[in-house]
């Protein structure tokens, strides 16, 4: 116990004074940071706090969304999902063009700006049924189906269209850039024991490292404002955890298109093969999220998902994020149907409990609006002024979506 405790003291006091000369964590410091636990993770997390604050505000973000599931059907299978669906076990094998607008139109009248649109990976090219959907509707692939379904929301509605489709290619990433101001795919890790045999991304092709890293990349490429992340309890090491978010910040330096990575814990849901694995802790979170602070420096927006650590979800502002990701009013998360968002109003109490104020955004955070493809389209340049304040945040702030006396 002493020398593992000794041992996490002097990892600590390393990072501290690598910190202090104001340098950028190279690979070298950065392989002591999982020798950090116990009381020391508290400092750690303070360490990334006064990264974190930095920025010059106190502003913690939100997007206002709707959820937008185009399709469960998936040809990956992994360990731990709930979302995907064999074609037997759905009444629709995607949504209807009516269906979605209706979804659309009801968020909009709740002062939704975010259209999130989900799907499994490539389903048509593991099921006929899905291939015969598409083919009888004359369209050449899934996301074909996605550019229409992003097309469709951004004509008929206010809402900004965030597709996240899984890998694309250059080509297919081009497509759809002119009805998203944003995109994004979760990296979720680079191990590669995560998809060897027995693992949760055995089965799960789409979910290799090398590939998930070159959409990443062409999203860099085109300069896309990109959402990605990790996910920390899948069977990972925190070392892993650490690779995964030195690729993020290598695509980053080169490109500077990564607008958020978010840090999403785990949780077991039944009939999955991982239903009996522990649910990520509080430790690994606080540690993973301060790690990734410091690593990725003050001005990375980070995110948790709040619905995911409804309990206590506030600490992880102490651990230096300053985003709660998309929170929908209307829509449940098809990802973690058992996880209800928390209510705007305890959102932003929880919020000013650590001193912060909380305030919408759109998909696309402010600072990329004049860095990005949206100066260029004419209808997302629309859309985005007319929904944005002096500051680049959402009109009207808090007051559209909670009462104040």
């Amino acid at each position: 116990m002493t020398t593992k405790r000794n041992a996490s003291e002097m990892a600590l006091f390393r990072i501290l004074e690598y910190a202090a000369l104001g340098q950028s964590m190279n690979r070298e410091i950065a392989a002591v940071l999982p020798d950090v636990s116990g009381q020391e993770i508290s400092d750690l997390c303070k360490l990334a706090s006064k990264t974190r604050g930095q920025r010059s505000d106190k502003i913690v973000t939100f997007s206002p969304k709707v959820f937008i599931p185009l399709t469960r059907l998936c040809r990956d299978i992994c360990g731990y999902c709930t979302f995907r669906q064999d074609p037997h076990n759905l009444s629709d094998l995607y949504m209807s063009p009516d269906a979605i607008i209706q979804v659309a139109e009801q968020g909009e009248k709740l002062g939704c700006t975010e259209a999130l649109f989900t799907l499994g990976e490539r389903p048509e090219l593991k099921y006929p049924e899905a291939r015969k959907w598409l083919d009888d509707r004359g369209f050449k692939s899934t996301l074909d189906y996605l550019k229409f379904a992003c097309q469709l929301v951004l004509s008929e509605t206010s809402l900004l269209p965030h597709a996240n489709p899984g890998t694309m290619s250059h080509r297919e990433m081009e497509s759809l850039l002119p009805f998203n101001p944003s995109m994004g795919l979760m990296l979720e890790s680079t191990s590669e024991k995560l998809y060897q045999s027995g693992g949760p991304h055995a089965l799960a092709p789409s979910k290799r490292p090398t590939v998930r890293l070159k959409t990443l990349e062409i999203a860099g490429e085109l300069g896309i404002p990109f959402t990605t992340g990790i996910l920390v309890g899948i069977g990972e090491s925190r070392r892993d955890r650490i690779d995964s978010l030195l690729e993020l910040r290598r695509i980053n330096r080169t490109y500077g298109n990564i607008q958020e990575v978010i840090i999403q814990n785990f949780r077991s849901k039944p009939k999955t093969p991982m239903q009996s694995s522990p649910d990520a802790s509080d430790i690994e979170m606080l540690w993973t999220v301060a790690t990734a602070r410091i690593l990725l420096g003050s001005e990375m927006n980070l995110q948790v998902p709040p619905n995911l650590s409804a309990d206590n979800y506030e600490i992880y502002l102490d651990a230096g994020i300053n985003d709660w990701g998309g929170v929908s009013p209307l829509t449940i998360d098809y990802v973690n149907p058992e996880a209800p968002w928390p209510q705007l109003a305890d959102l932003q109490s929880r919020s000013a409990s650590k001193g912060f104020e909380l305030r919408p955004r759109l998909p696309i955070y402010p600072e990329f609006f004049a860095k990005s493809h949206v100066k260029q389209i004419e209808m997302l340049r629309t859309h985005i002024d007319n929904l944005i304040d002096s500051d680049g945040y959402v009109k009207g702030g808090m007051s559209r979506y909670v009462a104040t006396d």
